[in-house]
């Protein structure tokens, strides 16, 4: 985000709702995850970000990627691992919320950098960019709902606020339709994060949101 989730983003992309799509919309504050409720110090701090990193890319190959894997690749003992995140249910919530963070983050950052619309319309690429990257995560994480609602409700609550941050401005700006709501906007694109599934769907999956993002521009009192 400027926090941790902004490493994977860049203005054109985001390392990115229940049905499949909606489990990304309830996913946690990565705050929240792997026993993080206490201030770190620098290097423990730099430890557990290196590990999330680490985890993020090789749960984005393979979901099953071992502990002690994660850790080697991080550079630090699996003891190291384990006091950051005791269950691999930890890591992995941790991974998931740290990419809603940086969507998040992106809520804020994006409106000072762009126009309204170009604002939104990059958060909107983010978005599918962002679930694409976490397809091997999707089952697990449904698995891991039942006891932590809670958790998954509030990041689905963060979701819906950083779409709004978005979307308001370009509404208020004139360069999207009036009519156009949050949850409108969230379900299109849960629609297009679930046909990015397969290899033809995430080829094409940004294309669609080009499309779903020239459909709000359509009637906008500014495009006429």
């Amino acid at each position: 985000m400027a926090t941790s989730g902004s490493a994977t983003v860049s203005k054109r992309s985001v390392k990115a709702v229940p049905s499949d799509a909606e489990t990304v919309a309830k996913t946690p504050d990565s705050a929240s995850l792997g026993g993080c409720s206490k201030p770190l110090r620098a290097d423990a701090a730099r430890n557990r970000q290196k590990l999330v990193e680490v985890a993020t890319k090789a749960f984005t190959d393979d979901v099953d990627t071992p502990l002690d894997e994660i850790a080697k690749r991080a550079g630090v003992g699996i003891g190291t691992l384990y006091r950051h995140f005791p269950t691999r249910c930890d890591l992995v919530l941790a991974v998931y919320g740290d990419q809603v963070a940086g969507l998040e983050q992106r809520s804020y950052d994006l409106p000072k950098e762009l126009p309204p619309g170009e604002a939104l319309h990059e958060w909107m690429r983010g978005f599918v960019e962002y679930y694409a990257v976490k397809m091997g995560l999707i089952n697990l994480l449904r698995s891991m709902m039942q006891g932590n609602s809670d958790t998954f409700e509030s990041a689905r609550r963060v979701m819906r606020e950083s779409a709004g941050r978005v979307l308001q401005p370009a509404i208020d700006a004139g360069v999207v339709r009036s009519d156009a709501t949050v949850p409108d906007v969230m379900r299109a694109l849960g629609g297009v994060c679930l046909a990015s599934g397969t290899p033809e769907g995430q080829e094409t999956s940004l294309a669609v949101v080009d499309l779903i993002y020239d459909g709000l521009r359509f009637g906008a009192p500014n495009n006429s």
